[in-house]
């Protein structure tokens, strides 16, 4: 029943999608940019736990709830870990009525033909099993689009494909992020290029699948409409990937039916030396503003 609620949540609620999902090359700079100074840990472990302390303190915020958020996106550390009692996915959709995600990848290749492909994902059957226990409803994976490349952009879009089937058969809805780079000299036909694959790769899925992805905005807008209204793609949301957050919201709300599923955007005026009410404040300004750009198109 839970499956069925989140599913329709995800496919028809308004609002957006909270990435909370910052991994270890991300983490120092999103704790530095939080109050939090390299020196305040000595390894890695010390680090993911001050980052897990962080980021249940944004979930536990009173602004963080269904009303304007319909999912969040997990670092593998925070879905193993507990808020006010609870595991984070429990405490994410029986607390607040947000679908709990979940990030897989292990990171980025090299660049090779203008692009970065996903590392391998070792074990990664043994994680889905275990997310599908702690209730999780989805993954999320993320490859890089540089250069508009002939070669590269379809292995891309194939590698996130297979891994994307590889995912539903554990009854978990993938979420396929093929990001192109804000600072791609050959932005817009990179997208161009994408979209002609995406589309292909979704003509070529089984009837039964359901698909979602996450894409930097594009330059032009409503480049992805016809991904959006494709049958077998349950929502489209964007990444803010470097834009500021009054840029992104600006940019998304020039693309009708996709929404946010944004990270430093909505958490880069949080401090640590906050007080709750401050805290909270601020998240909510953060979480307005987004959500609006989601909902609210020009």
């Amino acid at each position: 029943m839970a499956n069925q609620e989140m599913t329709a949540q995800i496919r028809t609620k308004p609002g957006f999608i909270a990435a909370l999902d910052q991994s270890g090359g991300s983490t120092p700079g999103a704790l530095r940019q939080y109050g939090i100074p390299e020196t305040a840990y000595s390894d890695d472990a010390g680090m993911f736990k001050l980052m897990h302390e962080m980021r249940v303190r944004i979930m536990t915020a009173p602004s963080f709830n269904k009303d304007r958020i319909i999912a969040a996106i997990l670092f593998e550390a925070t879905m193993d870990g507990n808020a006010q009692g609870k595991s984070v996915p429990a405490f994410l959709w029986e607390d607040r009525g947000v679908v709990p995600f979940l990030k897989v990848d292990k990171g980025l290749e090299s660049e090779a033909d203008g692009v970065q492909l996903m590392k391998p994902i070792p074990g990664l059957d043994a994680l889905l099993e275990r997310a599908v226990g702690l209730g999780v409803f989805g993954t999320k994976m993320r490859s890089v689009i540089k250069l508009d490349s002939k070669q590269g952009i379809p292995a891309i879009v194939r590698q996130q494909f297979e891994l994307g089937a590889q995912i539903e058969k554990h009854g978990l809805m993938p979420i396929l992020e093929p990001e192109v780079s804000i600072k791609s000299p050959e932005k817009a036909a990179a997208e161009k290029t994408l979209l002609t694959e995406l589309l292909r790769g979704l003509d070529a899925l089984p009837a039964e699948s359901q698909v979602m992805i996450k894409l930097t905005i594009p330059d032009l807008a409503d480049l992805y409409r016809p991904l959006i209204e494709h049958p077998r793609v349950a929502r489209v949301v964007a990444l803010s990937g470097g834009y500021s957050r009054s840029d992104a919201c600006q940019r998304l709300a020039r693309n009708h039916g996709m929404i946010a599923s944004f990270s430093r955007a909505l958490i880069d005026e949080l401090k640590k030396s906050m007080s709750e009410a401050e805290f909270d404040a601020t998240l909510a300004k953060a979480i307005e503003e987004i959500y609006q750009a989601s909902v609210v198109k020009v």
